[in-house]
């Protein structure tokens, strides 16, 4: 395990650096890990929740290799962040799920306007009124 810590961060100071054929050989030593702790936050989320494990890594991963001027220091410190990315994925979901949920870019009416848009419509509230 020492020895995969300091070849990681050995990898992730050569990529900071510039070396895009050190994320190539990254991936492969750190992508396990990045699935269990993906899978530790989906065990916290609810039930019959739609993002998967891997789509979470495959997220973070995107987000992680986008990020532009990171020095990266350690092994430690690229965790972080990558735990850090997968709860502000997990919110970010949450939020568009919610707003789906609530009819999304649906344009709103006041009850009011509703109203006037017929007539008909209008004498068959009197009517029930």
């Amino acid at each position: 395990m020492a020895q995969n810590s300091h070849e990681v961060t050995q990898l992730l100071i050569q990529w900071s650096n510039g070396d895009k054929a050190a994320l190539d050989k990254l991936m492969p030593l750190i992508y396990e890990e990045l699935r269990q702790l993906a899978r530790h936050y989906m065990n916290r989320e609810r039930a019959g929740h739609t993002l998967q494990t891997t789509a979470l890594v495959n997220e973070a991963y995107l987000r992680l290799i986008n990020r532009k001027q990171v020095h990266w220091q350690n092994r430690a410190h690229f965790f972080a962040i990558a735990a850090h990315l997968m709860r502000s994925i997990l919110v970010d979901h949450a939020r568009s799920h919610a707003y789906a949920k609530r009819g999304g870019g649906a344009r709103k009416i006041a009850l009011d306007e509703a109203l006037a848009v017929s007539q008909q419509r209008a004498a068959d509230v009197v009517a029930l009124d």
